[in-house]
């Protein structure tokens, strides 16, 4: 996998004052996410759509798992001077991981089980609506739990030996009953105790359209609407949903754009103290 790390400052249309510099920090690669600064009174446009924006200027970008093609970013002063920046995602390389033993009905379900997944999947788009401009996300992310990793982003899944789609996120496995803890504060928008697929799946939203799902918990210890810091017991680790042991496996979503929380967490794909755990998959 190659990553780049990149500060961005549009140098060429600085103004006499340093800090009216509009600026990127983040990873620009498939799957990454870009946090943005540009002064409040400031327009910022991705591909000429209005981006949403918090009261102090900021903004976020991100790139799906095979977006290749540059998207440009348009930042207008008051005066009309305008900065534009193409950005291309680097490239990356991702895993092949095969998944055996799991039951035939959550491989290729039934016409019944298939409109409870479409009422589900509803469901979730639906809390993933939210966008308000709380900055919850500014404070960075930190580990929901530590364990082994048995799962992350991006992996081409092969399920019975079917090839299905990717995996979306970053499976930790532990216990069941572990602790799960909050990565960065924000709004409880779905908590659902039984999805057919994710089983116990709860849902964060930090701001600017930017959320943690947390999926196959054993119980979930918060509720809709609630706020929770970061750092806050939220839930438990399971193995309920489509999985063959307990784990958890977060997931992060910018609007629709999956993106991977793990070029978020510091020291990926080690977590700190990580114990011995049984392995899980989904």
């Amino acid at each position: 996998m190659r990553r780049l790390l990149i500060c961005i400052a549009f140098l060429a249309c600085v103004g006499p004052a340093a800090g009216q510099v509009p600026t990127l920090t983040g990873e620009l690669v498939q799957g990454g996410l870009l946090f943005g600064e540009a002064p409040a009174d400031h327009r910022v446009l991705l591909d000429g759509e209005p981006l949403a924006r918090s009261a102090d200027g900021r903004f976020l970008i991100g790139f799906a798992r095979d977006e290749a093609a540059a998207k440009t970013l348009t930042v207008i002063a008051p005066d009309g001077e305008r900065y534009e920046r193409d950005l291309v995602p680097a490239e990356r390389e991702f895993e092949i991981q095969r998944i055996d033993g799991l039951p035939p009905s959550k491989v290729t379900p039934d016409p019944e089980s298939l409109e409870r997944i479409r009422a589900e999947a509803a469901m979730t788009r639906a809390a993933r609506e939210r966008v308000d401009d709380r900055t919850d996300f500014a404070h960075g992310f930190v580990w929901p739990l530590t364990g082994p990793i048995t799962g992350v982003y991006g992996s081409q899944r092969i399920l019975n030996g079917e090839p299905r789609s990717p995996h979306w996120g970053i499976d930790i496995a532990a216990p069941t009953g572990t602790p799960v803890r909050a990565p960065a504060g924000g709004i409880v928008t779905l908590a659902h105790d039984d999805m057919y697929f994710s089983g116990g799946t709860l849902l964060i939203d930090h701001g600017l359209g930017l959320s943690s799902a947390f999926l196959h918990l054993h119980r979930i210890l918060v509720e809709e609407g609630q706020r929770v810091e970061q750092g806050d017991v939220i839930a438990e680790v399971g193995a309920t949903g489509r999985v063959t042991g307990p784990h958890l496996d977060w997931r992060m979503n910018l609007g629709s754009t999956r993106v991977d929380p793990g070029l978020l967490l510091p020291g990926f794909p080690n977590p700190p103290d990580a114990s011995t755990a049984d392995a899980g998959g989904d």
